[in-house]
């Protein structure tokens, strides 16, 4: 089914349901590597590693904290993984009504545009996600939106924005432009898990800095970080270069199993849906 013929519809929902199934699945990951982009913020020490952050957080908080921040998980997954996955297809059909080609080259500069224009529309929710899981309140969703808007404004619901976007175009485009090329070529497996090494070491320092201006609160008036560079630099002034891959190997942990799960459940999504793979 192309786009066109009424499989815009299906486009999105066959793509926000495969990515919210991966998250539901890694989300734990999600949580644990948010905890270590936060550690010894500002400072220089030693870390410890994503064994004892979750063992402490069993211990401390229970074994429901590992699922903290899943509800505007689940929706963003929905909304931003139908948007992202959703719109590579049709800029793909542009590119080649365009330029008459649909090379790596093309396919790169596609996942970028999908994936930061669906990173722009859904930011609220990632910040909701990453306030809610440093939350061991437990503070329902509704609170903590409540609470950001009253005490920083609603600007503050798009706190990260340029850092979020930029790691959502890398990750979509060495994502689906790797896999889609791993198709053509009639490979399976390792690629996905390519894809998944590739796609950390290009975005963890990203994400980082995402995380890192989400959470930061300025309802007092005080402003550690000013803009996403900004923060990089602070970053690694204060806290050394290798502060930069905190929580990456979280990040490649969950990555590869979330590429994976996202891409078997859309393809057999849209199987099902009488829709052509991707």
């Amino acid at each position: 089914m192309q786009p066109g013929h009424g499989g815009a519809l299906y486009h999105f929902g066959t793509s926000g349901a495969a990515v919210a199934a991966a998250t539901a699945v890694t989300h734990p990951l999600d949580v644990i590597k948010v905890r270590l982009q936060m550690q010894l913020a500002g400072q220089r020490g030693n870390l410890v590693g994503m064994g004892t952050i979750f063992t402490q957080m069993v211990q401390v908080e229970g074994p429901r904290s590992l699922y903290l921040g899943l509800a505007p998980a689940l929706t963003r997954s929905v909304i931003y993984g139908g948007l992202r996955l959703g719109l590579y297809e049709p800029c793909k059909y542009v590119c080649n009504y365009a330029f008459g080609s649909t090379n790596f080259a093309f396919k790169f500069a596609s996942g970028v545009i999908a994936g930061a224009l669906a990173t722009a529309l859904t930011n609220p929710t990632e910040v909701l996600k990453v306030r809610s899981q440093m939350s061991p309140s437990r503070t329902s969703t509704i609170g903590v939106l409540k609470k950001i808007v009253a005490e920083e404004g609603v600007k503050a619901l798009w706190k990260g924005v340029g850092p979020a976007m930029a790691r959502a175009g890398c990750l979509t485009a060495s994502q689906m432009a790797t896999y889609d090329e791993a198709k053509q070529a009639l490979l399976k497996w390792t690629p996905l898990e390519e894809a998944g090494t590739a796609s950390t070491l290009v975005t963890a320092p990203i994400d980082m800095i995402k995380t890192r201006l989400m959470l930061q609160r300025e309802c007092k008036g005080a402003r550690v970080y000013r803009n996403g560079f900004h923060c990089g630099y602070q970053v690694v002034v204060t806290e050394g270069v290798t502060s930069l891959y905190k929580g990456g190997f979280a990040t490649f942990a969950r990555l590869g199993p979330q590429t994976a799960i996202t891409f078997v459940v859309c393809e057999k999504l849209r199987e099902l849906a009488g829709m052509t793979a991707i």
